[in-house]
């Protein structure tokens, strides 16, 4: 545990009783006596400033002397027995005491400091106090057998102030439960008749700060026997002080804060004794045992049956907090199990959940739901209008915690909803798929409550010289009621693990289509991969019959033209013609089919070098005065293969300037700029872009022009061609992981951009 101290002159008051180091108070309470002993020879480091009363020695004489000194032969040796074992299972250890002509009696506790000294607590105790196993099962067998038969939280908590009020003698025994927030509320007391009631009402987070709850957990029980004793300071030899302060968090005489005890004070009481209830290793509560008329001490013996009892109930809770709303908890379980089983046969995630939009409501006790698929949002019941759904949803997606995010307070986080707290003050949201954006998200109306507080939770405050202000403990007990505005219902857990079983569910519905779509995608790589192959060596293989045809055609041209006439010689110039634009495809076929299978060779790429020799070769076969290529700005650098990046810009600026009808033809080169955010993990991309001033493409063959051979025009038309190169630049860009898509308006031009990795 790490607890920040406080400066060493900083006041003490609840502005800083947060950082209270209360686990190293350097003092004790003055019933008993504390020795620090060194590890592993026992002798005596530190000692309580008490000694003279309760032993009859001053601390300088207990000082550096092996402890030995002072105890018999069977108490050192029962005390060596209990180093190294759990402490629980042999503490106590009796010790007789010579004071004058008098023998004292201990009862003596040992422990190990987490600073790894051995710390020995002396309390009195009468030569009849000794363990006794017997006892201690006659007084938790019948405890133990009642809370047993009890079947909800509330008759184990009434059971068990009952009997640690018995066994105790205390004046008031409470069980005390935390909520959430930090805040307790009084589920279960027992009291004299004449003590006012404390049942039902509710306490503040800030009556116990946070380090004590922490030390709850570490040392589970608490005994102040008067709280009018004057704290007794841990002296050692002057020559001999310790590097650091005593941590004595796991102490049973260790001092306590001086504001609890003046919070004490202000209830009224006089002694108490505070038992921890633990539940996954979280303080769920507390046992709480107050005295009003006097001092109250109780032995050691009788502190064990009462932790006992704690752990106990701590162990019994599960079970007790299962059986609360069990109707309730069976009726949503039935609910869960239909989901299940409608999800089970859906084909969506959408289906599943509209099916029975009814029982997703009820599943969770709602009055309104909100389905959110991208930028879809399907309502049910009593929801928020979409305006202020959008922010809504936008805030919630970054406040998921395990996919799941629950308040019944949602003005109070996100003050926007304060405009719809009326049916939206509770909040219980899913994330099914963050990426996607597919949320399910529950509403909840405003319920307005009374909260019964002990006392104003407002803490008095007093203004001091310098403008600050100091908070004392509440000094008013007495029963303060406060309306509570702006909250819903609380989500009960099983409310909460239906929404989450409900989530895992859906998920399956996405992993299933996932696996589905794994095994097309799977598949249409293995028939591409064969469709590939198949175009390469047919395409191949096509190539030599054709390559014959030709030549035959050109031969029987040159051999036989005198013997043919006219149209002859126009069907053998047509085979010739033919046969060429036969080879021309089957190269762009070849081409087209080795860009599946062909590795790239990714580097960083300078446009600013490869354009300007792209655009010289266009220069050479244009008039000066005919084009016009223009690159506005210089082009930033990309990763990309070199060899296919050099054609995509060839083949879209070769496209701009054959079809084109103008004198003058140009073309702007250029990039867009980059978004301002993208995600880390993803790698970033540019987009390009190739404007013409060209004929331009119908709208109606925007989806169809990157099919291969997919020609607009007759092949003889603006120079012919085949048809393969917006298929190849499409398959090169998308190689690279980027896309391509165009802008154009018939007889005005085209802009063609594509995204490339930088």
């Amino acid at each position: 545990m790490s607890l920040t101290n406080l400066l060493p002159n900083e006041p003490l008051n609840l502005t800083n009783c947060d950082r209270e180091p209360i686990h190293i108070p350097g003092a004790i309470q003055s019933h008993g006596v504390l020795f620090v002993l060194s590890n592993p020879d026992l002798n005596i480091l530190q000692v309580s400033a008490n000694t003279e009363v309760h032993l009859g020695i001053s601390p300088e004489q207990c000082l550096g002397q092996p402890l030995s000194l002072f105890l018999t032969s069977e108490e050192l040796l029962a005390i060596q027995a209990c180093l190294g074992k759990i402490f629980e299972q042999v503490n106590p250890v009796e010790i007789h005491w010579q004071v004058n002509q008098e023998v004292k009696f201990f009862q003596g506790i040992i422990h190990q400091s987490p600073q790894d000294y051995f710390i020995l607590e002396l309390e009195p105790s009468t030569a009849l106090e000794t363990p006794d196993f017997f006892r201690f099962y006659e007084l938790t067998k019948g405890t133990l057998l009642q809370m047993q038969k009890t079947t909800t939280l509330q008759q184990m908590c009434s059971v068990l102030v009952q009997q640690i009020r018995k066994i105790t003698g205390f004046d008031r025994v409470m069980v005390y439960r935390f909520d959430p927030d930090g805040s307790g509320t009084v589920i279960a007391e027992d009291k004299q008749e004449d003590l006012e009631p404390y049942l039902g009402l509710h306490y503040p987070d800030t009556d116990i700060p946070q380090q004590a709850k922490k030390l709850y957990v570490l040392n589970g029980l608490r005994l102040i026997p008067n709280i009018n004793y004057q704290p007794v300071p841990i002296l050692s030899s002057p020559s001999d002080q310790p590097e650091e302060p005593l941590d004595l968090s796991f102490s049973v005489l260790r001092s306590v804060s001086p504001i609890h005890i003046e919070y004490l004070h202000n209830m009224g009481v006089g002694a108490s004794l505070s038992i921890s209830i633990v539940k996954n290793n979280q303080l769920w509560g507390l046992i709480a045992c107050h005295h009003y008329y006097g001092p109250k001490f109780i032995s050691y013996d009788l502190r064990t049956v009462c932790e006992f009892l704690g752990q106990a109930m701590s162990l019994e809770l599960p079970c007790k907090e299962e059986n609360e709303n069990l109707d309730y908890k069976f009726y949503l379980k039935s609910l869960q199990t239909q989901f299940t089983d409608i999800i089970a046969q859906a084909g969506s995630v959408t289906d599943a959940l509209l099916q029975n939009q009814n029982n997703l409501l009820k599943l969770v006790g709602a009055e309104g739901a909100v389905i959110v698929q991208g930028d879809d949002l399907m309502g049910i019941g009593k929801t928020p209008k979409d305006s202020e759904l959008e922010g809504l949803i936008l805030w919630v997606s970054e406040q998921f915690h395990n996919h799941v995010f629950v308040t019944n307070s949602l003005s109070e986080v996100y003050p926007p909803a304060a405009s719809f707290q009326n049916v939206a003050s509770g909040l219980l949201a899913i994330c099914i798929t963050k990426i996607q954006r597919n949320f399910v998200l529950w509403f909840r109306p405003e319920q307005l409550q009374y909260v019964n507080w002990a006392g104003n939770p407002d803490k008095p405050k007093q203004i001091e010289a310098d403008g600050s202000f100091t908070i004392f403990p509440r000094q008013s007990f007495a029963l303060w009621r406060e309306m509570v505005l702006g909250k819903s219902l609380p989500w009960q857990p099983i409310e909460i693990e239906g929404a989450v079983e409900l989530r895992s569910a859906l998920v399956g519905i996405i992993l299933r289509k996932a696996d589905e779509l794994a095994a097309i995608n799977l598949e249409l790589q293995r028939s591409n991969s064969e469709l590939d192959s198949f175009v390469y060596i047919a395409s191949h293989d096509l190539k030599e019959p054709l390559r014959g045809i030709h030549n035959y055609s050109t031969f029987l041209l040159e051999d036989y033209s005198q013997v043919l006439d006219q149209d002859g010689i126009y069907k053998l110039e047509t085979l010739v013609r033919l046969t060429k634009r036969m080879e021309d495809l089957i190269n762009s076929l070849l081409h087209f089919s080795r860009l599946g299978r062909q590795e790239l060779n990714l580097n960083p790429l300078d446009l600013n070098e490869l354009i300007p020799g792209i655009i010289e070769v266009f220069r050479m076969s244009y008039r000066a005065d005919q084009i016009n290529i223009n690159i506005p700005r210089p082009l930033p650098m990309i990763r990309a293969d070199k060899n296919l990046i050099q054609e995509i810009f060839a083949n879209l600026i070769s496209n701009g300037l054959k079809y084109n009808d103008n004198s003058i033809k140009w073309i702007e080169i250029g990039y867009l700029d980059p978004e301002p955010m993208f995600h880390e993990e993803e790698e970033p991309f540019l987009t390009f872009y190739i404007r013409d001033n060209g004929i331009g493409i119908p709208e109606k063959h925007h989806n169809t022009i990157f099919r291969i051979f997919k020609r607009l025009h007759a092949p003889g038309q603006y120079g012919g061609g085949t048809g393969a190169g917006l298929t190849i630049v499409k398959k090169i860009i998308e190689r690279h992981g980027g896309i391509i898509w165009l802008n154009s308006i018939a007889g005005e031009g085209t802009t063609f951009y594509f995204t490339l990795p930088y």
